[in-house]
């Protein structure tokens, strides 16, 4: 036993016992928040209910399941519960959610399954997705066209093809909203703009003044054309409306522009349902937000993440791989040189949120405002750079990954023989150029390496992004096709907060619990997909420039 101690094969079976430890850890959270998640979108079966509460009052219930607990009958009974027959030690409970939020006072509710008196699952039950107000359970019994009720013999095709559209419709006037709506307000707040800067250089000449209100006429002109377009298309995409029957046994009356979708879950088989559950998560990826952020897709916040992330690693790698090639290459030796090493290591340690606090004092209050004092003063005192933007989150998160790129660096450098630099300068070549043609190259997989570690840290930090660019919710992205076409002032959304959002900060904490998971999951997708795609490269440059550690 002693010989097997000292061989070290304990320590070696230790630390592998451990590794597998963390993997299977790692991979079980993996799997937890996939499932969690993954399966928000799958459709659940709908179902009705006839209950019978405490008072004898009878009612009916149409929702699906979102969760069920065992209770204690003693802590049923402490809180004032009474039931007629032994129950035994635990009654079940159901949470339902209902939606019809604006006709019902909760949204989700809690069941006793001892008041329980039928439960049924309906094919007819129709789940109707709404732009607003969540979604709505009920029976479609007729259609208002142009004011006059009508009832198809197929109700449901009727419905279908009214939403589609009114859907088709409301694309069109988001489309002219976005774009050309956009661009001219856009354009007419340059020419505000470029007035203001004639204006403070006194430069503002009669002729000046007729041509800037010559353009603004003309874009007003186009944007009464634009407008009278936009609000035909909203009018006649509210022309109809659909009559359904909810759980209360009225009928309500809902504008069709509100209606997004409309499912049977309880008719959908295994392959319906697998469809369902990939245009849920298509829908997901690809639409914006809505409903305080917990409806809707996380389009914009899959684009802030990576814009941000990519804008980040094309100013920290320069930056990085320069200051660990004068430490390693030409910095002498000496006690300035070691405590340079000691403060970069130590910044690696510094809270994230000291950075946040950095960034917003430094990038946007001082370096912003002098930007706009210099250059946009006709925009004060509304900041154009002085404010937080997608920019001065890239700075700031390049600084927090800026020791982890030139510690990398420097590892790569230091494992390049030195008979490599002095082979090459014996051969003529100068250093720069041994150093461009030689040694970069070769450390080229310990760059990307310290870039795959920025890009891992980077996308997932949240706190210095709430202080210098990350808003709840973004009115355009950082990218459009108004010149310049990339706006690096401009604030954006970005998965992590969008967690922090949604998981702490909405008004419905049953209905944003599983977007939690979802938009989780959804984050560390991105991370993995940009790790891999920088091992990819790194893997290439090793294979590529392989030959030359020969």
């Amino acid at each position: 036993m002693g010989k097997w101690f000292k061989s070290g094969s304990p320590w070696i079976w230790m630390t592998s016992g451990a590794v597998s430890v963390c993997l299977i850890a790692v991979l079980g959270l993996l799997l937890l928040i996939a499932w969690r998640g993954l399966s928000y979108f799958w459709p659940a079966d709908i179902y009705q209910w006839e209950i019978e509460d405490q008072n004898n009052v009878r009612s009916t219930i149409i929702g699906e399941v979102y969760d069920r607990e065992e209770v204690p009958v003693e802590r049923l009974l402490s809180a004032g519960h009474t039931f007629d027959a032994d129950v035994g030690d635990t009654v079940t409970r159901y949470l339902i959610k209902t939606g019809n939020r604006e006709f019902v006072s909760l949204d989700f509710r809690w069941v006793m399954e001892t008041d329980i008196i039928s439960r049924s699952k309906p094919n007819d039950i129709a789940v109707i997705e709404r732009s607003k107000n969540g979604d709505f359970y009920g029976y479609p019994v007729g259609i208002i066209e142009d004011g006059q009720r009508l009832t198809p013999e197929n109700i449901e095709t009727a419905f279908a093809e009214h939403i589609e559209r009114a859907v088709a419709l409301n694309d069109k006037a988001l489309d002219i909203q976005k774009g050309d709506i956009g661009t001219i307000n856009y354009e007419l707040e340059n020419l505000r703009l470029k007035s203001r800067k004639y204006e403070l250089n006194n430069a503002l000449t009669e002729s000046r003044k007729a041509e800037i209100e010559a353009q603004r006429a003309k874009l007003d002109a186009q944007y009464q054309i634009v407008e009278k377009e936009f609000f035909a298309l909203k009018t006649e995409a509210g022309r109809d409306s659909v009559i359904i029957r909810d759980m209360r046994g009225e009928e309500v009356t809902l504008k069709l522009d509100t209606i997004l979708d409309v499912t049977y879950a309880n008719r959908l088989g295994t392959l319906g349902k697998i469809g369902h559950w990939f245009i849920g998560i298509g829908k997901f990826v690809s639409d914006d937000p809505r409903e305080a952020n917990t409806e809707g897709g996380v389009f914009p916040a899959i684009f802030g993440t990576v814009f941000m992330v990519m804008l980040m690693a094309v100013i920290v790698t320069p930056f990085g791989v320069v200051a660990a090639i004068y430490l390693h290459e030409y910095a002498k030796k000496g006690p300035v040189t070691k405590m340079i090493r000691i403060a970069v290591i130590n910044l690696a340690g510094v809270p994230s949120i000291v950075y946040g606090v950095f960034g917003l004092g430094f990038f946007v209050y001082m370096f912003g405002g002098s930007i706009d004092q210099l250059f946009y003063p006709e925009a004060l005192p509304a900041p154009t750079f002085g404010s937080p933007g997608v920019i001065w989150s890239a700075l700031t998160l390049a600084i927090l990954t800026l020791p982890v790129v030139i510690v990398s660096t420097e590892e790569g450098l230091s494992r390049i023989p030195s008979s490599v630099r002095q082979g090459s300068l014996a051969l003529g070549a100068t250093k720069a150029e041994t150093l461009w043609r030689i040694i970069i190259p070769m450390a080229s997989p310990a760059i990307m390496t310290g870039l795959i570690l920025a890009v891992a840290r980077a996308a997932g930090e949240v706190a210095p992004l709430m202080l210098v660019g990350v808003v709840k919710l973004a009115p355009t992205l950082p990218i459009d096709m108004n010149f310049p076409f990339v706006h690096l002032e401009r604030k954006f959304m970005h998965l992590g907060f969008h967690i922090y959002d949604v998981g702490f900060q909405s008004p419905n904490v049953e209905a944003a619990r599983p977007l939690v998971y979802a938009t989780s999951f959804l984050l560390v997708s991105v991370i993995v997909a940009l790790n891999l795609t920088a091992i990819a490269v790194r893997n290439h440059l090793r294979e590529k420039y392989r030959s030359l550690e020969h």
